[in-house]
């Protein structure tokens, strides 16, 4: 029983040690003026859903601004883009119609210019301290993707999950830009 005692407190004794010794960096910590900061934005968008779910999940949102929320916002638009572009090429693969292949054609060059132009240029304004340029940015980005809907019969594109998540991330994101100017 004396050696289990031992064992038990010697385990203990690491297992503390282990948790002091990690880094803060590691954990994400409890910032309730910095949660408060993201829902009073997120009321400001047109998706408070979309913008709280974007947000609160993303590294840097505990401790960001409100410029710093909307370079997040200007990261989940790029991961958006990249996701509604994998599904383009995915389509591109296995659909044979004339019609779908122009179509997605047409779409993968609208969330090219997402990629290439949008996004850079949003990061880029709003690094530089100018956010009408980021709004811009932002706003082409829902455009085009609400442009890659509607080149379409309704329903007979499958993108339009890819579309409407990239509209509705993007004109969160111009409405955070927006409260900046």
């Amino acid at each position: 029983m004396k050696n289990f005692n031992s064992l038990t407190l010697i385990f203990c004794l690491q297992a503390m040690f282990i948790i002091i010794s990690i880094p803060s960096c590691h954990s994400r910590t409890f910032n309730p003026k910095n949660d408060k900061l993201i829902e009073s934005t997120c009321k400001k968008t047109p998706n408070y859903i979309v913008c709280i779910n974007s947000l609160k999940p993303s590294p840097g949102s505990s401790s960001a601004d409100v410029r710093g929320l909307a370079l997040i916002m200007v990261k989940v638009m790029e991961t958006k883009a990249n996701d509604a572009l994998n599904k383009i090429h995915e389509l591109q693969r296995v659909l044979t119609g004339h019609n779908q292949k122009v179509a997605l054609n047409s779409c993968a060059s609208k969330y090219n210019a997402i990629l290439v132009a949008d996004i850079p240029s949003a990061t880029e304004a709003l690094q530089k301290g100018d956010p009408k340029f980021a709004e811009d940015g932002a706003n082409d980005a829902a455009n085009e993707a609400t442009y890659c809907e509607t080149d379409y019969p309704a329903g007979t594109l499958p993108l339009t999950k890819w579309n409407n998540a990239m509209h509705d991330v993007a004109a969160v994101t111009a409405a955070i830009v927006r409260s900046l100017l």
